[in-house]
């Protein structure tokens, strides 16, 4: 710091401390110690132009007696209250400006029910120009479950699954995406859903040519049928296990339908497991369907990989799948030896990529649990033949 700004800096340190100190005295006071302390109007070797500057005979005399006749670290502390007392005041006061502004603008804003009658009315208009903006609209509102739960009693979820029938696959597209994301984890939304008979349509558009209409009509299926009997119960009914089974053994399907299959497969058996469900899904016990399971283990997508062994792990633990697992369960040992040599490959060629690595770590659990399945099994099986009466 050169020597005139460290003179401006003391000089500002100074002017605090004297405008701080003059609010309690008088003008002369502060004449008379400027002359009589310092006695600096004695020196006649003073010009005039130096007592013009208040009896010093140079700014860089203000500098030295700054220096001289002060305490640094009390003009720093008092220096720091007076800023930290600004700093707070403005503070405060952009704090009361942005409250203002939070405040005038919760006003102006339509709350959530505003904005889906609004939707809803375009819905009822049935102007495919506004269809598009008014389903985007309820699928960001319907993410909330107050939303959700509400979009029913006001007359809106059944003019989504109207346009289910719409002649525009786009506008099809996302009001079955409205309708899943409505019925996600939402019991009261999927009943609803059951009621106003949208399954059966939705299962057909997971057939459609168009592609994102078919994995938004599969997702909503997903959504409605999760650990949901009636739902369960419905699709099976309707072919859900035809469905599955056809879209798995398409090698051309998109990865991404096949994921989400894979991981509804897991699902359902999930259900019966976590709550002893009394519905029997026959398919899940059907080596037809275990087979083309395994048939995906070859793809290269580590995700579906994995979702794979997650529906075979589920599976498995079945009670109904005791005598597949007995046969061999369609030939499963052999699938996990040809994924595990896919795996290791992809790990050393990548540089122990991890998700592969977590993937081959599935992959040994599920070989684990069936060994000890086909080991539990083999045991009840030979306990029952020995009760048999010779």
């Amino acid at each position: 710091m050169g020597g005139r700004s460290v003179f401006y800096f003391f000089l500002l340190l100074l002017l605090l401390i004297v405008v701080a100190v003059s609010a309690g005295e008088a003008e002369e006071e502060v004449v008379s110690v400027n002359k009589s302390t310092l006695g600096l109007w004695e020196n006649n070797n003073y010009n005039n132009e130096d007592e013009l500057d208040g009896g010093f005979p140079s700014l860089d005399g203000i500098l030295h007696w700054a220096i001289g006749h002060s305490d640094p670290a009390k003009l720093q502390q008092q220096a720091q209250q007076h800023l930290s007392t600004q700093d707070d005041h403005i503070l405060q006061k952009r704090q009361t400006e942005i409250k203002e502004v939070v405040e005038k603008l919760e006003e102006e804003m339509p709350s959530d029910s505003k904005l889906m009658q609004l939707a809803i009315h375009d819905l009822k208009n049935n102007n495919n120009n506004n269809l598009e903006d008014a389903l985007h609209q309820l699928l960001i509102l319907v993410e909330a479950i107050h939303n959700a739960n509400n979009l029913h009693n006001m007359g809106g979820l059944s003019l989504v699954i109207a346009q289910l029938n719409n002649s525009d696959h786009t506008i099809r597209t996302t009001s079955a995406w409205v309708v899943g994301k409505a019925a996600q984890n939402n019991p009261l939304v999927q009943n609803q859903v059951l009621q106003l008979g949208a399954l059966p349509k939705l299962m057909l558009m997971v057939k459609s040519s168009f592609i994102e209409e078919a994995i938004k009509a599969l997702y909503a299926v997903s959504a409605v049928v999760r650990n949901n009997d009636k739902g369960i119960e419905l699709f099976y009914s309707q072919g859900g296990d035809i469905m599955i089974q056809g879209i798995l053994s398409n090698t051309t399907a998109d990865v991404r339908l096949h994921r989400r299959l894979v991981s509804l497969i897991a699902d359902l058996a999930e259900y019966q497991l976590v709550y002893n469900s009394n519905l029997e899904l026959p398919f899940l016990n059907n080596c037809a369907l275990v087979k083309v399971l395994f048939d995906l283990t070859t793809s290269d997508d580590l995700d579906l990989q994995e979702k794979v062994l997650l529906a075979v792990k589920n599976l498995l633990m079945l009670e109904s799948t005791e005598l597949l697992v007995l046969d061999g369960f369609c030939g499963l040992k052999g699938a996990l030896e040809r994924m595990r040599l896919q795996l290791q490959q992809l790990i050393r060629e990548e540089n122990d990529n991890e998700y592969a690595i977590d993937v081959d770590g599935l992959c040994k659990e599920v070989n684990l649990i069936y060994l000890e399945k086909l080991t539990k099994t083999r045991g009840l099986n030979n306990i029952s033949v020995s009760q048999v009466p010779t």
